[in-house]
């Protein structure tokens, strides 16, 4: 069990498409090409996402969050600042520099190894990691908390997820063996690999980037994780596959 969850925040993002926005107003699709997804306001009391992820993870149990960002974090820093809630979670900032060779940030991994250079102590602790712009519920942010196991991922029934089952070649799959170990990640599934990844219940099994780590075991894999030549990215699911 954990009380320390890191989110994910440094990542561009990508331009609101038109197909995505038809039923926004103008101001809305302003407000998302120029701001983090996690900062994009929503709800009757138009409050920025993150807010509600949050709100859950408060009621998950966690104490502790490590906020990963880019160089540049004013606005979540002033969001953050503004959020009710704070005086029941110890939030820090970790910053996600990127390389001089590069325009993007290097990949998930990479965040993560920055943040535990930032934070030492991380390599002796357990922690969680999720993304900012997925809202987790409390019982998954309590399940991957609150489990034994050293490592872990939530591997997602695809038929409980709301969207049309074709969205999930936009995610990675996970196959199992019987006891629901991890063998692998599909980054991006075609349906003929959908198709062939089944577990033993007949379920596709989706990752949602929410994850379990032990500093003690998992520390050097990922601060040492190969760099994805698909992506050209350092990522998590590459750092786990070689734990």
């Amino acid at each position: 069990m954990t009380e320390t969850i890191m989110i994910l925040a440094a990542g561009m993002s990508s331009r609101m498409k038109k197909s995505e926005s038809d039923e926004l107003n103008k101001s809305k699709i302003d407000e998302a090409n120029k701001k983090s997804k996690s900062l994009i306001s929503f709800g009757k009391d138009d409050k920025p996402f993150i807010y509600f992820l949050l709100d859950n993870i408060i009621k998950a149990g966690y104490k502790n969050l490590i906020l990963v960002v880019g160089k540049d974090y004013s606005d979540f820093e002033q969001n953050i600042n503004k959020y009710k809630g704070s005086n029941r979670l110890k939030i820090s900032f970790a910053i996600q520099k990127i390389p001089s060779n590069r325009v993007k940030p290097f990949g998930t991994a990479d965040a993560v190894a920055q943040a535990i250079d930032q934070f030492p102590h991380l390599k002796s602790e357990s922690y969680c990691v999720c993304n900012s712009d997925n809202l987790y519920s409390v019982n998954a942010l309590k399940l991957i908390r609150e489990n034994d196991f050293e490592n872990a991922v939530l591997a997602y029934d695809r038929d409980t997820l709301e969207f049309p089952p074709e969205r999930v070649s936009s995610f990675s799959i996970m196959t199992m063996n019987t006891e629901m170990n991890l063998l692998n990640f599909i980054e991006k599934p075609t349906k003929d690999q959908v198709d062939k990844n089944l577990d033993e219940n007949g379920k596709i099994r989706v990752s949602m980037n929410i994850f379990k780590f032990s500093g003690k075991s998992s520390s050097n894999f990922i601060t040492n994780c190969p760099i994805n030549p698909l992506r050209n990215e350092k990522e998590l699911p590459s750092a786990i596959m070689n734990m």
